[in-house]
């Protein structure tokens, strides 16, 4: 596993040869797209020397044929609010605007916009495409860059002062390249309830770059379930800027991607914020899922709860970096991470790190990972009253899972079934003894 079955030079070949297949720039991001192309043929991608990289093998990123010319030139029509029903999760709920993201089409097209929601003109896209990707540090990121050079289309939305919008955001990709862009501009006491649902149905790369920023007292609660496919690829950011009193509740469950790098990366920018994190990434067979998550605090009294949690089967392998900062000027902060993970398979790998940097001396902050299987004295206890073994290890699984998909929305927990996140995928699981980390607590001063 690792970077080690990918050179430098084969990654770079591979961007240049999707460089050249581009179409040429159009659309309203058709600036961005060259300013993208110039930085990311410039640009070293990712190796196994940078520690952030060192665990994500690109394998099969490198040995994707991509054909961008027809992917971004075939989209389909938005669906405004849905009425058909079709697909497995029916229409969109009551009074919920479902929109379809595609990278090639217009998703406004033909979409009239609920009270309280409305387009970003072009002026204001200068003044805030890209702004928060700075703010939170990874505008200069090899996926974003991707992303630029790629994307021609943007959804690019803002939500009225004190106004309650309900958004779904659908994209199903087949073989083939899917760059999708989404801005978001919340007002001051505004609330968003975002689901946003990403599949793959063959071979392929989806990169998602999402910014928000979210203005005093607003609230924004976003589902994200990314259910892939073993020959797709999914590298997402999600950049979010917290102004004070504001929420911020972010659910991503992912599974089934050959290779997920997902990058959480939030910033409060003068403290007195809320940030609640919740993450479940399952994988089995040859499987890679990823997530890199920052959290900047810019001033006193902010807050954040983050759970991360995995479950790796078969050969998969499961990554988390959690990075937390707390300068001088974020005193009275409290912040809580932990890790949480469930190996299925002596042939699966977890790697996690949680790590806290406190400069202020006057904090509450804590963080731990556990890592461990499932327990033979539990199962002992569910067979003991009659339940059969398969059910009692997949009751374990169920109930080791529910605690972050309970806390998806409603329209993201129906895209959600468990049966499909622990499909077998023909891998090994069986139980085992516990190996688990302490948890670690840091009260007063932090280092």
């Amino acid at each position: 596993m690792g970077m080690s079955t990918v050179s430098a030079k084969s990654l770079a070949s591979w961007t240049s040869d999707l460089l050249a297949r581009l179409p040429a720039p159009s659309g309203p991001l058709a600036a961005v797209q060259g300013r993208g192309r110039g930085a990311l043929a410039a640009l070293q991608g990712p190796s196994r020397r940078q520690e952030a990289w060192r665990f994500t093998d690109l394998a099969l990123l490198v040995g994707l044929n991509l054909n961008p010319s027809a992917a971004l030139s075939s989209g389909s029509a938005a669906d405004g609010f849905a009425t058909d029903g079709a697909g497995t999760d029916g229409a969109a709920l009551p009074d919920t605007l479902r929109l379809k993201l595609d990278g090639g089409s217009d998703p406004l097209a033909g979409v009239v916009l609920p009270a309280g929601v409305s387009p970003l003109s072009e002026s204001e896209l200068v003044l805030a495409l890209g702004h928060t990707l700075a703010a939170t540090g990874c505008e200069q990121h090899w996926p974003v860059e991707l992303n630029h050079a790629s994307a021609s289309q943007l959804l690019a939305l803002r939500i009225a002062s004190r106004s309650q919008v309900s958004l779904e955001l659908v994209s199903d990709a087949a073989a083939e390249l899917r760059p999708l862009r989404v801005l978001l501009i919340l007002e001051e006491k505004a609330h968003l309830q975002l689901c946003q649902r990403l599949t793959a149905t063959g071979a392929g790369l989806t990169s998602l770059v999402l910014e928000a920023h979210l203005g005093r007292g607003s609230r924004l609660e976003h589902g994200l379930v990314a259910l892939g496919h073993p020959g797709a690829a999914l590298l997402a950011h999600l950049a979010l800027e917290q102004e004070p009193e504001s929420h911020v509740s972010l659910v991503a469950v992912s599974a089934g991607w050959g290779v997920s790098r997902l990058e959480p990366r939030i910033v409060q920018v003068d403290g007195s914020a809320t940030t609640t994190l919740r993450g479940l990434q399952v994988v089995a067979g040859d499987q890679i899922a990823d997530t890199h998550s920052h959290m900047a605090f810019g001033g006193p009294e902010g807050q954040l709860d983050q759970l991360h949690k995995a479950v790796a089967d078969g050969r998969g392998r499961s990554v988390f970096n959690g990075a937390v900062r707390v300068p001088r000027a974020a005193q009275r902060t409290n912040a809580a991470q932990l890790s949480r993970s469930l190996l299925l398979s002596d042939r699966a790998r977890i790697d996690t790190k949680p790590e806290l940097e406190i400069v202020a001396d006057d904090v509450r902050c804590a963080h731990g990972a556990t890592v461990s299987c499932l327990q033979l004295d539990e199962l002992f206890y569910l067979q003991s009253r009659g339940i059969a073994a398969d059910q009692a290890s997949a009751l374990l699984k169920r109930a080791f899972c529910e605690e972050v998909l309970r806390e998806l929305p409603a329209a993201a927990r129906r895209w959600c079934p468990f049966e499909s996140l622990l499909a077998a995928h023909g891998a090994d699981a069986g139980p085992a003894t516990a190996v688990e980390s302490g948890r670690d607590d840091l009260e007063g001063e932090g280092a």
